[in-house]
Formats: C-alpha cells, sequence, structure tokens
C-alpha cells in the first residue's frame, strides 16, 4: 500500500486491489472528538474522489476500535472553535459514497458503537465489546444510533441495549447482527480487507447504484435524528443523573441514579 493522506489524526493508504486503508491513530483507545470525526469525514471524501479506491477499511490503532467520547479529559468532545458540531461531521461520513468495512477489536462503547455502525459492514475479533452505554451515563444515545442499531438488530434488541447499556462481546453481536463476521484478533484487518477486496472486484458503477439504493436517504435520516439526540444530550447532560453517571464511571463503580 502506497500513502494516501494524513487527515488529522487518520491516516489513508491505498492499495493497488482498489481497497484503501483509513487508520485512526490515537491508541490505546481512540476516543473521538469533532476533529477526529471531521477528520474521517473529510479522508472519506477525497476517497469518494479517487478513481483508484472503490471499498474503504476502517480500522484503528491499538487497543480499541473507538472507546467512545472521552468526558474525564474536561474538553468538549462535541464542538471546538471550528464552530461545526460533531453531529455535523457525523451527517458528512454518512453521506459518503464509498463502500465501507471496519475492523472491530477491543471496545466499541457509546459514539464509539456509533462510529462502527456507519460502515456497511463491520468484521470483529471475538474479543471485541459493543454498547451504548449512554443511559449507564445518564443522558441520551447519540451519533445516529436511533437510526443505525434498529436497522441491523431490529427494535426489539435495539431498545433492551439502549436501555441497559450492556456490553455484548463479539460471538453474541455476530450472533444479533451487530457484526458481520468474526475473525481471530491476529487475522482481522487481512478478513476485512479480504472482504472489502471481494466488494473491490465487482462493477464499480454498479456497487455505486445499488449501495445508493439500500441507503437511500440515510444521510438525512442521520440528521434528523441526530437533531433530536443531540438537543435530549444538551437536556440531560444538565442533570445531577449525568454527573453521577460520568463520575461512578471514572470511579469504576456503580451509579446511584436519583431521577434528577
Amino acid at each position: 500500500m502506497r500513502e494516501f493522506g494524513v487527515f488529522g489524526d487518520v491516516h489513508v493508504a491505498l492499495g493497488d486491489d482498489f481497497v484503501a486503508l483509513a487508520e485512526i491513530r490515537r491508541p490505546p483507545n481512540n476516543f473521538f472528538d469533532r476533529a477526529l470525526i471531521a477528520g474521517l469525514a473529510d479522508a472519506c471524501e477525497r476517497l469518494d474522489a479517487e478513481r483508484g479506491c472503490r471499498a474503504i477499511v476502517l480500522a484503528s490503532e491499538g487497543r480499541h476500535f473507538c472507546a467512545g467520547a472521552n468526558f474525564a479529559s474536561g474538553a468538549s468532545p462535541v464542538a471546538d472553535d471550528s464552530g461545526r458540531h460533531l453531529y455535523d461531521e457525523a451527517v458528512r461520513l454518512f453521506a459518503t459514497r464509498t463502500p465501507v468495512v471496519a475492523a472491530v477489536q477491543g471496545a466499541a462503547i457509546g459514539g464509539g458503537l456509533g462510529l462502527a455502525l456507519m460502515p456497511d459492514f463491520r468484521v470483529a475479533a471475538p474479543e471485541a465489546r459493543f454498547s451504548a452505554n449512554f443511559a449507564r451515563l445518564g443522558f441520551h444515545h447519540g451519533f445516529g444510533l436511533s437510526v443505525t442499531l434498529p436497522a441491523l438488530v431490529g427494535p426489539q434488541v435495539a431498545a433492551e441495549l439502549l436501555y441497559t447499556g450492556r456490553r455484548v462481546k463479539g460471538e453474541e453481536a455476530h450472533a444479533l447482527g451487530l457484526c458481520d463476521r468474526l475473525a481471530p484478533l491476529a487475522t482481522l484487518r487481512d478478513e476485512a480487507h479480504a472482504l472489502a477486496a471481494e466488494i473491490a472486484a465487482s462493477a464499480p458503477l454498479a456497487v455505486d447504484s445499488i449501495r445508493e439504493t439500500l441507503r437511500g436517504d440515510l444521510a438525512d435520516r442521520i440528521r434528523r435524528a441526530t437533531d433530536r439526540e443531540r438537543a435530549e444530550q444538551e437536556r440531560l447532560q444538565k442533570t445531577r443523573d449525568f454527573r453521577e453517571g460520568t463520575r461512578a464511571m471514572a470511579e469504576r463503580r456503580t451509579p446511584d441514579f436519583k431521577g434528577e
């Protein structure tokens, strides 16, 4: 593979088989913020315009795929001096046209789960852990999970995962439909690349047309969903329960929610 470009903490390489590797480099946890998602959206938009790219593998350096937002850092993960919100960048990402296969190792938690559900397919290691842990932190889920999670696992399972915030390991995730294939950690990227290469070997105009049919107005639905998710997150982040939830997470204890 040859270097294609660096987009903040997202490094992109492109192979002769029309498959690109977009790697997030914020190890070990790969916490996201607006700048990271903006960089990933920039990378995917550039690859959309590259005739030598027909599929993308999304991977992360380090122990975890993406452990969500780092609330302990003190900095806002959703907004910065750019004047744009995290979910503005997420909508851009969902609007890109090139098929994406995620290689998921370790944790895909909270907004990190939202990021993992953006690609067309997920190849996960048995050690992967998926969790929509927002209710355990005392606030509303985000990153378009209102749309993507029910589409993959159905509304009942999605409701259970969102209400409880429980963690789902790789084998159960595969059974539920959260991931499409399981692969040993040692060969995870190879398996993700092999699936992306299968896609890239198909007629690119046909794949683009089929994908547009299947995804339809997904980016618009993500925009509408994130508008509500954002409003509810901002409302609930002012509550005592949210403060208790994030404090309990930092202290590694069970939260004591009061409903206020």
